[in-house]
């Protein structure tokens, strides 16, 4: 028999996956960029529509399901991991998506967020990061900035903030990327990334909650600032950045330096060139953030390919089942390992 997988799939447009929900996000939030872009590259995925499957905890960007026309789930906060690491070892051959925020995916979620990814489950993460808890009003978050004035923290923040990119990485994820809502054809090429990769995929998106904390991230999202102050990593190239591509980013043995390489004291040949598979690279840019001199780096930080737990899961089942038979769920329970309490 032929596979219409693709076929399908094929016939497949952004209407596909908008559903018949009225999208309640403030206007102008930056949430939805972000489903715009997930919704206009879904179609092109080799998957039938009932394939795909997207799961949330609590946060605005937990509605996502809801203004997905796809199977879906509205966990409850912080639990949208486990729940997601449910249904992909339950049915593997199920795509899943997870949208969760900064709060929801980073605070009460984090304990799962670290396992699923060090498991490299293969499952997909967006998570939307406005450095705020928007959905309660304000609150400061695990990424919050240092002094950040919040409802909870009227004197300023004093926790320094997680840097999800890091912790993506610290806990195992195969596959660590960073994107913006206001730079759609890159959000959608990171969303593509995701999907394609075989394993566990973290995708941060700088997301604006212009309600709450309006402007966080307009330094790199905006026009007339984003050239000199955020660099795109391609995988084999040079870091180059700047309006005229004028700057680039060498490292002075580990730390990474700002040079000009039209100036002639420095060329394009001595330039850092980005390698996905080196994982001691991938925290030097993630820690580039501590440096308010040097760009933010937007991309796919790191790409490794190794086994996932589900398949290594279906593999020992399979052996269980080839050396001991199916089982006997009723003959375990009525079994010789068993007491009574008088």
């Amino acid at each position: 028999m032929a596979d219409t997988t693709l076929t399908t799939a094929a016939k497949l447009t952004i209407k596909d996956f908008q559903s018949d929900q009225d999208v309640r996000w403030c206007p102008g939030c930056g949430d939805y960029s972000i489903l715009a872009q997930v919704q206009r590259v879904f179609p092109e995925f080799p998957h039938k529509k009932e394939d795909f499957v997207a799961v949330s905890g609590i946060g605005c960007s937990s509605r996502f399901p809801y203004y997905m026309d796809i199977y879906g789930l509205h966990g409850i906060h912080g639990r949208a991991m486990a729940i997601a690491s449910g249904v992909k070892m339950t049915n593997p051959k199920l795509d899943v998506w997870v949208a969760t925020g900064d709060g929801d995916g980073l605070s009460i979620g984090g304990n799962h967020m670290i396992h699923m990814l060090r498991r490299n489950m293969n499952i997909k993460v967006l998570l939307f990061n406005n450095q705020i808890y928007g959905l309660t009003k304000g609150q400061y978050s695990p990424t919050s900035q240092m002094g950040q004035i919040t409802k909870s923290t009227p004197m300023g923040v004093i926790d320094p903030p997680f840097i999800p990119v890091s912790l993506a990485l610290g806990a195992g994820a195969t596959m660590v990327a960073r994107a913006m809502d206001r730079d759609p054809k890159h959000l959608q090429d990171m969303v593509r990334r995701a999907e394609y990769h075989h394993g566990s995929a973290f995708v941060e998106i700088y997301q604006n909650c212009n309600v709450f904390n309006d402007g966080a991230f307009s330094l790199f999202t905006e026009k007339d600032t984003r050239d000199d102050h955020v660099v795109y990593l391609e995988h084999g190239k040079p870091l180059v950045f700047g309006k005229s591509g004028e700057k680039g980013i060498r490292l002075n043995g580990f730390t990474p330096e700002v040079v000009n390489i039209k100036e002639g004291s420095h060329s394009v040949n001595d330039l850092l060139v980005h390698n996905e598979q080196d994982s001691t690279l991938a925290f030097i840019l993630a820690n580039m953030i501590h440096n308010p001199d040097l760009p933010r780096p937007m991309g796919v930080f790191m790409a490794l390919t190794r086994p996932t737990y589900e398949e290594m899961m279906q593999e020992q089942i399979a052996r269980a089942k080839s050396k001991r038979g199916e089982g006997d769920l009723q003959k375990l329970l009525d079994g010789d390992e068993t007491w009574v309490i008088q």
